[in-house]
């Protein structure tokens, strides 16, 4: 893959006609060999839920058109599309006209899935309906309020500890997680989400790991993987779900999710109230 073709921290011109060529893919198996993730045999299901709040194209009259979008992108694609590439084709549709909202959704679904490898799904979100993307706050308990003493901001699977001896069915969350872009080094925030049922977990534990990618350089997919390796090698539990939900960076987030079963829909598709 040419890497010099990325436009990620680079200066980059804003395109003024439609050009799919601008979607920049990135290998989901380059990054998986650092956790130990091999092969096409994934140990979790999954998918990437982006957020496009900066979409618009004009009419056959030129009248401008604006929507926002949901675009469902699933784990087991050979590649994920890099976020600035995504905003960068997003806007050179801008100046394009289309006949119907329902063309430039297809178009979009067409346009990823080539880049991906794998089949997408894009809804898109006219202002009529822009309630439909309401928001909600995180479901299950806080980890945030604990009082710890933390000192390690580099991701330490050996912070985690379990009970053995207990088990237990618990959603647990943290709106403390921050790691950073791999190029550029900007900051990236977001909401972590944990699902499980197996032996108990550590809450204090929980949150010390996953404050420690506060200085980890990854992509928000990475990350959750990583997160997601980590704590099923540790637990080995009968049921494991791993999400953050992302802050938009230029007018996108991405909310990825793995999980040892089946999608759940609800899990975490909502849109937080900080998002």
């Amino acid at each position: 893959m040419n890497m010099s073709r990325n436009p990620l921290g680079r200066d980059t011109e804003y395109p003024s006609s439609y050009d799919p060529g601008l979607l920049f893919p990135i290998s989901r198996a380059e990054n998986r060999q650092d956790i130990g993730v091999t092969g096409l045999a994934l140990p979790f299901r999954g998918y990437d839920l982006w957020r496009a709040y900066e979409i618009s194209w004009l009419d056959l009259r030129g009248k401008p058109v604006v929507a926002a979008g949901e675009i469902l992108v699933p784990a087991d694609s050979p590649c994920m599309v890099e976020s600035k590439s995504f905003k960068l084709y997003l806007n050179s549709l801008n100046q394009k006209s289309f006949d119907s909202p329902a063309a430039v959704q297809q178009l979009i679904t067409d346009d990823l899935a080539r880049v991906v490898q794998a089949r997408c799904l894009v809804q898109l979100y006219l202002p009529h309906v822009f309630s439909q993307l309401s928001c909600a706050e995180p479901e299950g308990v806080s980890l945030d309020d604990l009082s710890l003493d933390i000192d390690v901001y580099q991701p330490d699977p050996s912070l985690l500890r379990v009970d053995a001896g207990c088990v237990r069915a618990e959603t647990l969350h943290s709106n403390l997680f921050r790691s950073n872009c791999p190029v550029t080094g900007q900051p990236d925030w977001g909401t972590a989400f944990i699902r499980y049922k197996g032996s108990a977990i550590d809450h204090g534990s929980l949150l010390k790991y996953l404050v420690s990618y506060r200085h980890h350089n990854g992509f928000h997919e990475d990350c959750v993987e990583r997160i997601y390796v980590d704590l099923m090698q540790l637990m080995n539990p009968e049921h494991l779900s791993v999400a953050i939900n992302f802050l938009r960076r230029g007018g996108l987030e991405i909310n990825p999710v793995r999980s040892s079963h089946p999608f759940e829909v609800e899990f975490p598709a909502v849109r937080l109230a900080r998002q």
